[in-house]
C-alpha cells in the first residue's frame, strides 16, 4: 500500500469530491477519514465529510462535523444552512430554524432566505 503524504491527501480530497458528486457518499467518507486523521484542522475536509455523512443519511455524524466546522468558522453561512437541513431531517425544527436564520443573516442567498421564513413572522 502506498505511503500517505500531503500529495496523496490532496488526491484523496479531490477524489472524495468526485465520489460525492457521483452519489457515492460512503466512498467519500472513507477517503476523507485518512485525510482528516492526518490533518484534523482541515476545515474543508471536515465540511466535505459532513456533506457526505448527510448524503448517506448519517445524521448524527453529519451534525457533529458541521458543528465542528462552525466552532472554527462561526460565520460560515453554508455550514449553518447544512446543519439546519440536518436538524430538519432529524425532526428537530427549532434547532433547524435557528441555523436557517443564521445562514440567511450571514449570506442572504435566496434559498437561505426562503428556508429562514422571515416573512412568516407576525
Amino acid at each position: 500500500m502506498p505511503q500517505s503524504n500531503p500529495e496523496t491527501h490532496v488526491i484523496d480530497f479531490r477524489a472524495a469530491e468526485h465520489l460525492l458528486d457521483a452519489r457515492d457518499p460512503r466512498g467519500a467518507v472513507k477517503l476523507l477519514d485518512s485525510v482528516i486523521a492526518a490533518h484534523p484542522e482541515n476545515t474543508a475536509a471536515r465540511l466535505l465529510r459532513a456533506r457526505a455523512f448527510f448524503a448517506s443519511a448519517q445524521l448524527r455524524p453529519a451534525e457533529l462535523e458541521f458543528e465542528l466546522v462552525l466552532e472554527r468558522e462561526p460565520d460560515n453561512a453554508f455550514a449553518h444552512y447544512a446543519l439546519a437541513r440536518t436538524f430538519e431531517r432529524a425532526g428537530r425544527p427549532d434547532a433547524a430554524m435557528r441555523h436557517f436564520r443564521l445562514a440567511a443573516a450571514l449570506d442572504p442567498k435566496p434559498e437561505y432566505l426562503k428556508a429562514a421564513r422571515f416573512d412568516a413572522e407576525g
